[in-house]
């Protein structure tokens, strides 16, 4: 059974999803990468997260290639590139990446960073995309707490649906400012590199923790983002069997014994720290 976070809006969306980082750049891995993506929809994995940075553009058309007949079945979060981000070029963007995903709409389009954009130019071109269907959700990407700041102070800056940021049992360092923030605005973070890619797995800690609690590594660490109720993950993986893998993390409801021995083995941040970002 699949769980949910709620938009700002009160838009219901998959708490767990697919990542395309580092799809579409090999022409050989196309069909491993469609077929795993066409295995988590199969399994209930229906949100999708790409950007026209992922392998210039090739990642979105792996996504397109596996919705090829079921894009109703999926929400799709894309991104723009900062230097694209003016007004007229977040437009410009978002329909190349329709293209690429050969849809009409995209279901949640991110700011990837904040590079040199202004908030306002980029909210703007949004809010441009929405009227004309083409987005439903705007949201942004690595943007620590004082950059969450200045948007709340822009024009329309409050409709932000989402923060898309490095979050997981090794990365903690948004627990202290960032996270707080959002939470107090119901902003939900879209967890990237939710498995630390892939160093949580051999991480002696939590391979030792999964063992005595009969679960994986990777499903221990999704399990413990799941559990926030206000996070989406996004592992990436090129695999069905680990898709499976991930997706059984959704039947895994941490005690609070267990979270209290995560909580000691990966403490949070004890001050501000610079935003992690990978």
């Amino acid at each position: 059974m699949q769980r949910h976070v709620v938009l700002p809006d009160g838009e219901r969306v998959p708490a767990l999803g697919q990542g395309t980082w580092r799809m579409g750049e090999r022409p050989s891995e196309r069909a491993a990468e469609v077929a795993a993506l066409q295995a988590g929809l199969d399994a209930g994995l229906t949100l999708i997260d790409t950007a026209e940075m992922y392998g210039d553009g090739g990642a979105e058309r792996v996504v397109g290639e596996a919705l090829v007949g079921r894009r109703d079945q999926a929400f799709i979060v894309s991104k723009v590139f900062p230097w694209n981000a003016s007004r007229k070029g977040v437009v410009r963007s978002c329909q190349q990446s329709l293209e690429r995903l050969g849809t009409d709409r995209i279901d949640l389009y991110l700011l990837h960073w904040r590079g040199g954009a202004s908030l306002g130019e980029a909210v703007a071109g949004f809010q441009d995309l929405q009227r004309a269907g083409c987005i439903r959700h705007w949201g942004v990407s690595n943007l620590d707490a004082t950059d969450l700041q200045e948007l709340w102070g822009v024009p329309g800056g409050g409709a932000v649906a989402a923060n898309q940021l490095l979050y997981h049992l090794g990365e903690r360092g948004i627990d202290w400012d960032t996270l707080p923030w959002l939470r107090r605005r119901g902003i939900p973070v879209m967890a990237y590199c939710p498995l630390g890619q892939g160093g949580l797995l051999n991480d002696r800690r939590l391979v030792g923790f999964a063992e005595r609690h009969g679960m994986t590594a990777a499903q221990a660490a999704l399990a413990w983002l799941l559990d926030q109720g206000d996070v989406i993950a996004i592992p990436k993986t090129r695999t069905p069997e680990r898709v499976l893998e991930n997706r059984a993390a959704l039947e895994i409801t941490l005690t609070e014994a267990q979270h209290t021995e995560l909580e000691e083995l990966f403490p949070p941040p004890d001050g501000p720290r610079p935003l992690a970002i990978v």
